[in-house]
């Protein structure tokens, strides 16, 4: 039938509906005995649904009309079970037309998921504004030099940071306070301030040691009351240090002696007893510090010391960073609005969170982070501050859980204007205000440390939701893990910690990435040697993958020489190349786990070494396009995560940050000349037999290249491999390489000691003859036979048959070995 089918189809829904399929094909050829089937028509999707309820054409002849048009459907659709093309596809008598088509079957794509303290689960990071994400970290409190805690969390995030904006491509903006404001702060400024002055008197003996007996008393009263066993061990060693300091004193100034020596011990003393004495002086006269310049010098100091370590690190700076100091307007107006909410109340001068009111509130909730720390007073006064927790101080709050959001200053502490008097900023206003003012009512990330959960950050969501009446100040929190040194806990008023500095001086920036990201970013990570020794040999792999890859992507080859047919191997290798992608990605969309992330690279290369390895067993050429590719790829991986601090198409640097830029190229093709040259040189010494020659070659590969920072490969049968490496690297191989082959020579010398003694006693053994060898044992025996052989004990009694049996044996086995003897001496073998 040509033209529309609409007009003529039949009715279907009565042929569908019949169960037999006997009676079912009967009806329809019943129904499509009215419709005329010629080469064209149109199908409806009647005709689809009945078609594919059909497996075949009719056998019977009197079904024509459903054989027929069976067929025509068929060659349109193709089998039965095919997917049905769109309705009204046409077909004409002699064009064939395509296949239907459908897109293949897709697994759903990973996302991102992020451990959030707030529901202590991963849940997947959906920003509020599409790509853009808002994000503030607690930066650090100025007053001391930045240790290997801070390192921990600013390298952690800084990796999140960039797995964000250059893998996820999010377009991160990131906020970072410098507390330059705070009781630590001030009362380190007071007291360098005051030693510095007492310093500057120049003490005779006589008044130091005074001073620091009269600074003993407070101090050993304060190591009497402390319970906690760490604090208490450093209080005493700080106490035995000064009394071994003063020791040398003693005598000379009972006795009023003067000269260098005991300015010596003066100065040693003064150094050794510098906290008792600032504590003291502190506590004497910190009231009369009142010059706000000397608050603000400390932390200028520190802070550009801060910056210093992480630049050194390769940790990127902040889109904006806020300091408390210029803050404190819009904290004064944070902390007004608080109050205006009904959420914060002013007491003798200062102002408190009223946490109970907060908590009763409705759509409000305390302690979202912590609910299980709500009430811990330990933890509220250390996040009051030292300065904050008198008496006098606690009495004015409503609850024991209130914090203070503004504090009236003291005598001895810097203050600015405000409503309420003068005072200055609480701790955790400080980041809520700042955080406030540039991300507004809500952030999308909020990271510190794992310390900070409690009451830090509770007091900031706190604080932050009554500002903005809402519930969702902060809608990821992230935590970085502790870090403990040797399995020891860190702390700087322990002083147990190690800076940065001191850290960089037995590390590159990139070992201690490596080490961070060998680990995952939320939990505890070790310190130690163990740590950093798996660290450096990581990048010791990865290096070496790099080095041989450059060293064959160096080597000559056409340019349609490059391109070579895969065979199995190679398509293995590709296959297994792709499956890590996949992998690296599943991992980073885990959490950002960067530790399996690395644990897949590793095992990438891994195969790529035993790849190359086969290749070079079997004098081929291993694939240079599959190779580059694969380390083109670890060295984007690496870039992402900070751990490649330059530009470098492929792999690390040579010679550090700064100085490598054009290195590699500049020298590479003098050393490949260089490398050429001694290969020809050693050839002809060989075949001319000149040790001499060959020897100097050696000293140029062993000895002096090394200094330059060069390393030469030779492999039998194959041309020289030529390494730029870091000189302190082969430096430390060759004294390495030197302390096996010393321990090889040494146990080589004592195993051939051992040798000899045990032929010695041999032969001193085979000396004696038989008859002689019981007689000594006097202590054993006190009968023997005529050929020597025991046959009574000490006591007299005679030897059992077993015991005789035994001894006999031993006889004979000597008059054997005394007979070998006798022949050595015969021989002239023994002198």
């Amino acid at each position: 039938m040509a033209g529309s089918s609409a007009e003529h189809a039949p009715d279907y829904r009565s042929v569908l509906s019949i169960s037999d399929e006997a009676a079912r094909v009967r009806a329809l050829n019943e129904h499509l005995s009215t419709r005329s089937y010629v080469q064209g028509f149109s199908l409806s999707q009647a005709d689809v649904d009945a078609f594919r309820q059909l497996s075949g054409p009719p056998a019977d002849a009197q079904l024509f009309h459903v054989a027929r048009w069976f067929r025509h459907v068929a060659a349109i659709l193709g089998s039965p079970r095919a997917p049905a093309p769109p309705c009204g596809l046409q077909a004409s008598r002699g064009r064939r037309t395509q296949p239907p088509w459908s897109p293949p079957a897709r697994s759903e794509p990973c996302q991102l998921r992020l451990y959030n303290s707030l529901t202590r689960r991963k849940d997947v990071f959906v920003p509020q504004d599409g790509r853009r994400v808002t994000w503030y970290c607690c930066g650090p409190t100025v007053y001391d030099a930045a240790h290997m805690g801070h390192a921990r969390s600013y390298i952690s995030f800084d990796i999140l940071r960039r797995v964000l904006r250059d893998y996820f491509k999010f377009d991160v903006f990131y906020c970072m306070n410098i507390t330059d404001i705070d009781d630590k702060i001030i009362k380190r400024a007071r007291q360098n301030y005051l030693f510095e002055q007492y310093r500057e008197k120049q003490p005779q003996a006589v008044q130091l040691l005074e001073d620091v007996r009269t600074a003993l008393q407070p101090f050993s009263a304060k190591l009497h009351e402390t319970s906690d066993p760490d604090k208490r061990q450093m209080l005493e060693r700080l106490e035995r240090a000064v009394r071994l300091a003063a020791e040398p004193l003693e005598e000379p100034a009972r006795r009023g002696l003067t000269g260098e020596e005991l300015d010596g011990r003066v100065q040693v003393l003064l150094e050794e007893a510098k906290d008792l004495l600032s504590d003291w002086l502190d506590s004497m006269h910190g009231s009369e510090v009142s010059d706000n310049s000397i608050f603000s010098k400390l932390p200028k100091f520190w802070e550009a010391e801060f910056h210093k370590d992480m630049e050194a690190l390769n940790v990127l700076p902040p889109d904006v960073l806020t300091r408390v100091s210029e803050y404190v307007p819009e904290i004064v107006d944070f902390v007004r609005k608080i109050v205006d909410n009904g959420y914060g109340y002013v007491s003798n001068g200062s102002v408190y969170f009223d946490t109970v009111k907060f908590a009763n509130s409705e759509g409000h909730c305390y302690g979202k982070l912590v609910p299980e720390a709500v009430g811990d007073q330990k933890a509220l006064q250390e996040g009051e501050g030292d300065l904050s927790i008198s008496a006098e101080r606690l009495s004015e709050k409503r609850s024991p859980s209130d914090f203070a959001l503004w504090k009236a200053s003291k005598p001895g502490e810097p203050s600015w204007p405000c409503p309420w008097g003068k005072g200055r900023p609480g701790w955790h206003i400080e980041c809520s205000a700042m955080a406030g003012t540039l991300l507004g009512a809500s952030m999308d990330l909020h990271g510190g440390g794992f310390d900070l959960r409690f009451p830090h950050h509770d007091n900031e969501l706190a604080q932050s939701e009554a500002y903005f009446a809402n519930d969702c100040w902060v809608r990821y929190f992230l935590h970085t893990g502790h870090l403990t040194i040797a399995g020891c806990k860190m702390s700087k008023s322990l002083k147990n910690f190690i800076t940065v500095k001191d850290a960089l001086k037995r590390h590159s920036a990139r070992q201690l990435r490596l080490a961070f990201l060998m680990h995952s970013w939320k939990d505890a990570l070790d310190y130690s040697a163990n740590t950093m020794e798996s660290a450096l040999q990581y990048e010791k792999l990865l290096n070496e993958f790099f080095l041989n890859v450059k060293d064959l992507l160096r080597a000559p080859v056409e340019v349609a020489g490059q391109f070579e047919k895969w065979e199995d191997k190679e398509t293995e290798l590709n296959k297994s190349f792709y499956d890590k992608k996949a992998a690296v990605h599943e991992a980073l969309c885990d959490n950002v786990d960067t530790r399996t992330a690395l644990e897949e690279m590793r095992a990438l290369v891994g195969q790529c070494n035993h790849y190359m390895a086969a290749r070079k067993a079997a004098r081929r050429r291993p694939s240079r396009t599959l190779l580059e590719s694969i380390a083109r790829y670890l060295t984007h991986m690496l870039k992402i995560f900070g751990a490649i601090e330059e530009e470098s198409s492929l792999g690390f640097p040579v010679g550090g940050p700064g100085t490598s830029l054009n290195l590699e190229p500049t020298v590479m093709p003098y050393l490949q000349v260089l490398s050429e040259f001694r290969e020809g040189v050693r050839r002809v010494a060989r075949e001319h037999r000149v040790p001499e020659v060959l020897q100097l070659s050696d000293a140029l590969r062993d000895d002096i290249l090394p200094e330059l920072g060069v390393r030469f490969e030779d492999h039998e049968g194959l041309p020289t491999v030529v390494k730029l490496v870091d000189r302190d690297t082969l430096l430390r191989e060759r004294e390495e390489k030197k302390r096996a082959e010393e321990e090889k020579r040494r146990k080589k010398e004592e195993a051939a000691r051992k040798r000899q003694e045990q032929e010695a006693a041999r032969l001193a053994k085979m000396k004696v003859p038989p008859s002689e060898m019981f007689l000594s044992e006097s202590d054993k025996y006190s009968k023997f036979d005529e050929n020597g052989l025991p046959t009574h004990d000490t006591e007299g009694r005679e030897l059992s048959r077993g015991q005789a049996k035994k001894l006999k044996k031993l006889l004979e086995a000597q008059e054997k070995l005394h007979r070998e003897y006798l022949q050595l001496v015969q021989n002239g073998s023994v002198p």
